[in-house]
């Protein structure tokens, strides 16, 4: 059974069908500032592998924002960052997840936000799979551009890539190499010559500083082989497509359908590349090289590219300015000797993320009585000291105004470095999901830039007045 064309809807509610196939130039706005859409768009369908109707409605965010999914079907909606923080290893397609909510097949659209340049919008979905049309980043990149991109008043984060990083396994590789050339470039060499040799082997280079993503990445379409296909129909995916709606490669060619380039196969795997990497959560400056690699490795180096970013943030805000000071801090916790745990506060995005410090003296009042000989931070303090950061991150929304952060449970506490007196305990939170009455923040501490305390939060709203 076919599936239904996939739809989006203009400004004023109007639906309409997208076109086929072809885009006008489209490539990376030249300008260094941060972009979102102009105006809301809304796109309909069914998910690729589960025939799910789904609704994917794109807003416009603020400065800072990055691309944020939330589920909006559930009993309560669940906010979903695009960062490599939240994906989950599922195969044939990149998957994000907080708590029990879960987002398939989220690649193309990622996609063609990179394509288009967004770097802040929300996605509002209806459905556990993102729609998919005819598998490529057309049915996004579409009724985008049609919404309009505009430039906001910030500048665009941009990780030139530092050092080079080399993911190898089964005869695939991924690579991430520094470069001095401005813009980003992905090169993928694919070799199907011992199974097909329709597709047999392609390569392709794409850069993102001189070629068109329109034109040249955003209509290439997922595909399989048809005993891939067929395997995908006995586990019970992919049941609403037929091989007109789909890219299935016999002995012949593509079944009842036809390639759109003679190495279309190549360019759907930058298109996948470009949409995994997003997940690092920065544009990025550098090459990026290619062989054999699927989601997984993908995911693999974008949780690299993602480390080395967040590197060299907290290498570059350790001892700058304070944003809070501990006076100030005061003034926002309920928390005072010798239990307030943060020193100061050197940035904060919002109510999204903040950084802290806190100082490890001898001079603790629980080192005397904890290992006096060999003195070592409890690590429940440590937990604390996360906790009170993310609980000040909170109180950065109006809806959070009067409210105390009470913690309410613990989950993931991984306590993997000794602190001691003398260390620098440098804190990030970021706020995984928040309403007026709960929240919860994913905490991560480190000592020298190595990781010392991981640990996910979730607190109660409280008055204030409670105490």
């Amino acid at each position: 059974m076919s599936t239904s064309p996939l739809q989006s809807t203009d400004a004023l509610g109007n639906l309409r069908p997208l076109s086929h196939p072809t885009a006008t130039a489209i490539g990376l706005p030249q300008e260094k500032k941060q972009h979102t859409i102009a105006s809301p768009t809304i796109v309909r369908g069914k998910g690729l592998l589960s025939g799910v109707d789904a609704e994917a409605e794109f807003l416009p965010a603020p400065v800072g924002t990055g691309i944020i999914f939330e589920r909006i079907d559930l009993g309560e909606p669940v906010a979903i960052p695009a960062l490599i923080t939240n994906a989950v290893s599922r195969p044939r397609r990149t998957t994000l997840r907080v708590g029990d909510a879960t987002i398939d097949t989220v690649e193309h659209l990622l996609s063609a936000l990179v394509g288009l340049g967004i770097d802040n919008v929300r996605v509002r979905l209806r459905g556990p799979e993102v729609p998919a049309g005819d598998g490529s980043a057309l049915p996004f990149l579409e009724p985008l551009r049609a919404a309009g991109v505009v430039a906001q008043d910030a500048p665009r984060l941009i990780h030139r890539i530092s050092e080079a990083i080399v993911i190898e396994e089964d005869g695939a590789l991924i690579a991430a190499l520094p470069s001095d050339e401005p813009g980003f470039r992905v090169t993928y060499e694919l070799d199907y010559s011992s199974v097909s040799a329709c597709i047999g082997r392609q390569n392709r280079h794409f850069d993102f500083a001189r070629d068109d993503f329109a034109a040249d990445i955003a209509p290439a379409r997922t595909f399989s082989l048809r005993a891939e296909a067929e395997a995908l129909w006995a586990a019970g995916m992919c049941r609403h497509l037929t091989p007109r709606d789909a890219l299935v490669i016999g002995d012949e060619g593509p079944i009842e359908n036809a390639f759109r380039f003679t190495d279309e196969c190549v360019r759907h795997k930058v298109l996948d590349v470009i949409g995994d990497l997003a997940l690092a959560g920065v544009a990025l400056q550098g090459k990026i090289v290619a062989q054999r690699s699927g989601h997984e490795l993908n995911r693999r180096m974008a949780r690299r590219l993602f480390e080395q970013v967040a590197t060299k943030a907290r290498a570059s805000v350790v001892g700058t300015g304070r944003v809070l000071d501990a006076r100030a801090i005061a003034r926002i916790m309920p928390h005072r000797y010798p239990m307030l745990l943060i020193d100061r506060v050197i940035e904060i995005e919002g109510s999204r993320r903040a950084v802290g410090i806190k100082n490890v003296t001898i001079n603790e009042p629980f080192f005397p009585g904890h290992y006096p000989g060999t003195p070592i931070m409890p690590g429940v303090l440590i937990v604390e000291s996360m906790a009170q950061l993310g609980g000040l991150l909170l109180s950065q929304t109006l809806e959070h105004t009067g409210k105390v952060a009470v913690l309410l449970s613990l989950d993931k506490v991984k306590l993997r470095k000794a602190v001691t007196p003398g260390d620098q305990l440098v804190i990030e939170v970021e706020t995984l999901r928040a309403s007026a009455r709960s929240a919860a923040v994913q905490c991560r501490a480190w000592v020298q830039g190595k990781l010392a305390a991981e640990a996910q939060i979730r607190f109660m709203m409280v008055d204030a007045e409670f105490e």
